[in-house]
């Protein structure tokens, strides 16, 4: 290395200082929406003093360059993933076990946007990827070509000793691991984010290896007669997006509660009994399949890391069981469009995916088709007359599905056909780009795509009434935090049927009817598997096992 100092020009300290800002920006940038304010840009990180002090100190150290720059661009890539996933799913990116969502993100977009668009937006990110990882290259390389004397290595040196000793006591004292006497000026917010992503990988993996122990203890695989009380078809079904926001949220439940209550006056009139009460989702925003699996299973499932795990584990599914007990089983998911090798462990002896329900209408957006559609399909492929015996069938309905455009209306169900009657009520909605612009458009065309499935849902019921099956209900999570305008993670829960099967469902904390109370306190959905069972379920002389 030259100790000729080279002259100082402009460019020079424009270079010097663009460097800095590039490795300060990094280091400043959060991880939650809340923190992206102007005053982020004022915070002094201790890491950067301690980046450009090692870059200086050891000039010739290729191998301690292309380690930062790696290390810096994965944390500006988990950075912003947990921006993403704050504002969908109001939680924190899992490295381990989120990111087969994003193939899930890719086909979300090109059912908004257009297939076009979406690998377009994969394209850019690609290439600001590449564009941060050149950036950081030439950052870090221009601080280490910096002209000094040949000893000031040695000073640079301790400095990055004591500074990175500074950092460790700063971070195990925001982490409660021990006090400090004196405050510490700076933030050590990147280096705790690390930290915090390297216990979630390391706590993820060892739950992991528990959870896996902990399916096979199954109490309800030694009782006898299991589900025998059921003499005619169940049907679970499963609204998208459905959350307490539509109960709870004056916005939302001036609509949806009267909805409700005008399906419960007239399913009262025809016979029908009905109970709710509120359940607690294992996931909120999306990935509804997280509570899928969590009702069927009994077991707590959010995130891929348990859910992959309960699929391989042998576990006995709520549709294994009935299975078991004679039944017929089927799942209708008109918003499975490829191929889906998880549902030959789910237990169904059927499953009708969008492209067997037989829709010839156009798609609306990413919505494959309208939720009224997808239970005449049902009535005509599997709850046929000829069939034999009791059926128990797990439907996703999808109209409520972001981006809840266009929103379809309640048709004769003798109209519905092959879908084509819903064409005009897509070609002139607004696009999901036109909508996304306004939050305020988008929570309003939210509220009229969940009004609509619970009007399908009850217009079903009705239309069924006089040989009513056992329909339970659920909501699988509430919207994103920005739509549901609430942050809990409860879901409505719904039975309706003869009285005979609710009464034995409704135990002391649901309530009669469509609408229970805003003080109604949560169940966790976990419990459901076990209780439905139980309450399901005749032994000897036909008592309930409870």
């Amino acid at each position: 290395m030259s100790t000729q100092a080279k002259p100082v020009t402009r460019a020079r300290v424009v270079s010097v200082l663009l460097s800095a800002l590039l490795l300060h920006l990094v280091l400043v940038l959060p991880n939650y929406p809340p923190a992206l304010t102007w005053g982020r840009l004022v915070l002094a990180p201790l890491e950067l003093p301690l980046v450009l002090c090692a870059l200086l100190a050891m000039p010739r150290w290729q191998v301690l360059r292309v380690f930062l720059v790696a290390l810096l661009s994965l944390i500006v890539v988990m950075k912003l993933a947990d921006l993403g996933m704050f504002t969908a799913l109001n939680r924190p990116f899992n490295p381990v076990a989120d990111y087969p969502l994003l193939g899930s993100l890719v086909d979300l977009g090109a059912g908004a946007f257009g297939r076009g668009a979406a690998w377009a937006a994969v394209a850019l990110c690609i290439c600001a990827l590449i564009a941060l990882i050149w950036s950081l290259w030439w950052s870090t390389g221009y601080w280490m070509r910096l002209s000094r004397p040949r000893w000031s290595a040695y000073v640079f040196g301790v400095i990055a000793t004591g500074l990175f000793g500074l950092i460790v006591v700063n971070v195990g004292a925001q982490k409660k691991l021990w006090e400090t006497p004196f405050a510490i000026f700076g933030t050590s917010s990147t280096t705790r984010f690390t930290v915090n992503r390297v216990q979630t990988v390391h706590r993820t993996l060892t739950e992991w290896q528990v959870f896996q122990a902990a399916v096979a203890n199954d109490p309800l695989l030694d009782q006898p007669d299991l589900l025998a009380g059921i003499d005619r078809d169940v049907l679970v079904i499963f609204v998208e997006s459905y959350g307490r926001t539509s109960l709870d949220t004056p916005y939302y439940a001036e609509l949806h509660r009267r909805t409700l209550e005008e399906a419960e006056d007239r399913l009262g009139v025809l016979g029908l009994s009905m109970a709710s009460t509120i359940l607690t989702s294992p996931t909120r925003g999306g990935q509804s399949w997280l509570a899928h699996s969590t009702f069927s299973n009994g077991l707590w499932i959010d995130d891929q890391i348990r859910y992959r795990a309960a699929l391989t584990s042998g576990r006995q599914t709520l549709f294994h069981l009935a299975q078991r007990a004679g039944l017929q089983t089927g799942a209708v998911m008109p918003q499975i469009t490829l191929d889906w090798p998880e549902a030959q462990f789910m237990g169904f002896d059927t499953v009708l995916a969008a492209k067997d329900l037989g829709y010839a209408g156009k798609p609306f957006n990413w919505v494959t088709m309208p939720d009224q559609f997808t239970f005449a399909a049902m009535d005509r492929l599997l709850r046929a007359p000829n069939r034999d015996g009791p059926m128990m069938i797990q439907m996703a309905l999808g109209s409520s599905h972001a981006p809840w455009v266009p929103v379809p209306e309640l048709v004769p169900w003798e109209t519905i056909g092959d879908g084509r009657i819903y064409d005009p009520v897509v070609e002139a909605g607004a696009t999901p780009r036109e909508v996304w612009k306004d939050h305020d458009r988008v929570r309003a065309q939210y509220k009229r795509a969940v009004d609509y499935a619970l009007q399908t849902v009850m217009a079903y019921a009705e239309l069924h009434a006089k040989d009513p099956p056992l329909m339970i209900i659920v909501g699988d999570h509430q919207a994103a935090g920005f739509v549901a305008l609430e942050e809990r993670a409860d879901v409505p829960m719904h039975v309706i049927g003869p009285k005979h099967l609710v009464d034995a469902i409704a135990d002391a904390q649901f309530y009669q009817g469509l609408t229970p109370p805003a003080a109604a306190e949560p169940r966790l959905m976990d419990e459901m598997r076990a209780h439905l069972v139980k309450a399901l379920s005749f032994v000897g002389t036909g008592a309930l096992v409870r």
